[in-house]
């Protein structure tokens, strides 16, 4: 899918701030991998691949760099995918309507990176429907995001408050963003706005945004067959399965 012609000529100046604020990988050490993950290839289309281990932030990494992300269901809660598809959107190909670039160069919003991690991870928990973000999720995320592992971008309104936002982890050059919320209208758009930027700024290859949603489509994920994103995956994260 071509990324809209106009979204390719808008710029607003996200990229370098965010990556000025982005909190700086601390290795792991050999040790701290408790869990191998199974090769995903030949998984069902549903892509469940295990459950059991934990949320630390070792096996987090470890399932990334496997093609494999956690997501609990129900009352099971360490349960591992990657299903088949998969959805990314593409680096250059967010789509940006001339309403939501108006709303961003409006100077409505203030946008930073890793400032409020926890806040944004329970704001994107706290769904009337229900959520698969669980307190042991957040807690081992927020301990990933300490060690510069997994990120938020936080999105502030002219009054301070935190009015939307998303969050997720970088392996190597790829980020898989897991979640985004609003408070207020365009809040959610204006950091994937920012989150793209920065993909963009930093070198980021690949950004996973796991299953597509008619959201994320409309701003220009597109679906991978399982096997050709995890061949993107390996390039992406190229040189991290040392940890280091």
């Amino acid at each position: 899918m071509d990324a809209n012609p106009a979204a390719e000529r808008v710029r607003f100046g996200f990229g370098a701030a965010l990556a000025a604020q982005e909190r700086k990988p601390q290795p792991f050490s050999p040790t701290e991998f408790a869990y191998e993950f199974p090769d995903p290839s030949g998984a069902e289309p549903y892509g469940l691949i295990g459950y059991g281990a934990d949320f630390a932030p070792a096996t987090v990494v470890a399932a990334y760099l496997q093609g494999i992300f956690p997501w609990p269901h129900g009352d099971e809660e360490y349960l591992w995918f990657s299903p088949d598809p998969r959805a990314i959107i593409p680096v250059g190909g967010l789509h940006i309507s001339r309403r939501l670039a108006r709303t961003i160069r409006q100077g409505r919003f203030r946008v930073t990176m890793d400032r409020a991690f926890r806040d944004v991870m329970t704001a994107c928990a706290d769904r009337p429907e229900g959520t698969w973000i669980t307190p042991a999720l957040i807690e081992g995320y927020c301990q990933l995001n300490e060690r510069g592992w997994a990120h938020s971008i936080e999105v502030w309104d002219v009054d301070g408050a935190l009015a939307g936002g998303l969050y997720g982890v970088r392996v190597g050059n790829l980020f898989g963003a897991e979640s985004m919320f609003h408070r207020v209208t365009d809040a959610s758009k204006v950091a994937m706005a920012a989150m793209m930027e920065w993909a963009e700024a930093t070198g980021i290859e690949v950004v996973d945004v796991q299953v597509l949603s008619p959201h994320t489509e409309a701003m220009g994920a597109i679906e991978l067959a399982r096997d050709d994103y995890l061949a993107m995956a390996r390039h992406a994260m190229a040189g991290l399965h040392d940890y280091d």
